[in-house]
């Protein structure tokens, strides 16, 4: 089992930009697909991004290509999403989250899962 922890988030304005950062323990994530989700108040947890093992291969949901980026760092054990040009809509708890198949929007293939980190986008 890996041990996902997110940080990086926090209040924001429009147009502003944030890191956030999942660190994990317990096993090396360097065999897994890595992935970031949101959830907003009162809807379902949707995807964001996922990126392969080894960084070759990465995935967005349409609407947040070009603003989002994952990347990580394997010998750190480490997942990034670089956030910019933020839109109030953006804001939702984001959760890292680990899995040992392929590269996949399909919550239900992760695994793993942090406990979320909350990002807010004022007007």
């Amino acid at each position: 089992q890996v041990q996902l922890v997110e940080s990086g988030g926090g209040l924001v304005q429009a147009g502003d930009s944030l890191r956030l950062s999942c660190v994990t323990s317990g096993r090396t994530i360097s065999g897994y697909v890595m992935g970031w989700f949101r959830q907003a108040p009162g809807k379902e947890r949707t995807f964001v991004a996922a990126i392969s093992s080894s960084s070759i291969m990465t995935k967005y949901a349409d609407s947040l290509k070009g603003r989002f980026t994952i990347s990580r760092d394997n010998t750190k054990n480490t997942v990034y999403l670089q956030m910019n040009s933020l839109k109030p809509e953006d804001t939702a708890v984001y959760y890292c989250a680990a899995s040992r198949v392929v590269i996949t929007a399909d919550p239900l293939r992760y695994d793993d899962w942090g406990q979320g980190t909350q990002v807010t986008v004022s007007s």
